[in-house]
This record gives C-alpha cells, sequence and structure tokens, in this order.
C-alpha cells in the first residue's frame, strides 16, 4: 500500500499538474511528506511556511480584515492561503493548513482545531469550487500527533478532489463513448 504523499505525486504526474503547499502549525511537514517521495521534483512547486499571522497576508495573500476579526485560525483563512500559494508559485493545485497544536490555545480556538484546504484547477475567480475545498478537523493528542494527522487529513482531502475531478471526467467520456448526452 503506497502512502497518500505518494499517491498525490503519482495522480499529479500521470495528470501533468502541479502542486503548492502553504503552512501554518505543521511548519513544513507537509512539504517534508510529499519531498520524501521519489519522483515528486515532477510535480512540487515548492511551500511557504507563514507561521506568523502577518506572513499569510504579506505572502499569501490572505484578507488582512479577515485575519484581524477572526485570526488565523479558520476556514476561509485556509482556503485563501491554498489559493494564495497556488498563484503565488503558479501550480495547479495549493494545499494549505491552519490550526492549533498546543500546548495553548490560539485566536478563542482549542487546541486540537485545524482547517485544512485544497485549491485546484477549475476554481471560480472568488475561490469557490463545487465539492469539498476545507475541512474543519477536531484532533486529539499531543503537539506531534496533531501535527502528523493534520499533513495526512491535507493530502486525503486533496486525493479526494483529484478523485471527484477524474470520476467526472471518466463519466463524460464514458457518456461519450457510448453516444450518450
Amino acid at each position: 500500500m503506497s502512502s497518500p504523499a505518494a499517491e498525490v505525486v503519482g495522480l499529479l504526474t500521470v495528470r501533468g499538474e502541479t502542486i503548492a503547499v502553504a503552512e501554518s502549525l505543521t511548519g513544513g511537514l507537509v512539504a517534508a511528506e510529499i519531498t520524501s517521495v521519489p519522483g515528486a521534483s515532477k510535480v512540487f512547486r515548492g511551500s511557504v511556511t507563514a507561521y506568523a499571522t502577518e506572513l499569510k497576508h504579506e505572502l499569501l495573500g490572505v484578507d488582512a480584515t479577515l485575519l484581524a476579526q477572526r485570526g488565523a485560525v479558520d476556514p476561509q483563512v485556509a482556503a485563501q492561503m491554498a489559493a494564495g500559494v497556488r498563484k503565488a508559485l503558479g501550480a495547479d493545485w495549493g494545499i494549505a493548513t491552519t490550526g492549533v497544536a498546543g500546548p495553548d490555545p490560539q485566536d478563542g480556538q482549542p487546541v486540537g482545531t485545524v482547517f485544512v484546504a485544497v485549491d485546484g484547477p477549475g476554481e471560480t475567480e472568488n475561490g469557490t469550487a463545487p465539492g469539498e475545498k476545507t475541512a474543519a478537523l477536531r484532533l486529539n493528542g499531543g503537539r506531534a500527533e496533531i501535527r502528523m494527522e493534520s499533513v495526512r487529513s491535507v493530502l486525503a482531502l486533496l486525493l479526494k478532489r483529484i478523485a471527484g475531478e477524474q470520476t467526472g471526467n471518466e463519466r463524460a467520456q464514458d457518456t461519450e463513448r457510448n453516444g450518450g448526452f
């Protein structure tokens, strides 16, 4: 059985697509997981570890008012981070993690509150798309467990989005082959 990162690299290689990563609480772990896969250089554009809140705005284009009102631990922040890294690094797909790994709460959010997001082909101008784009997680465990589960979760969300696109495309091709409409 292959790892989620290996599946991501394999699928994106076949599709000829690229990925960029924006990370906060995971501090580079998502990028490290992807780049541990042989052949990742064909698909991995790079990453931004925007640990400080102001860097989420300055480097990734997250709305400053949103950050001021809700803090960095928010589903819209995660979505804007994914869209921002995708644009900044010129990738087909952008993924992001933001949350509280502990030991203390942050921005009024308890430890274990995590948001992961995916931004990919077919997104509309305002950053919305059909299907899942963000996932809200309530994770248990220590700091290391929360961070590693965040890595697994963002890769799983990406795989779900890619699989959803493939399923839709395969259905369209099958309909065309069989004379359907």
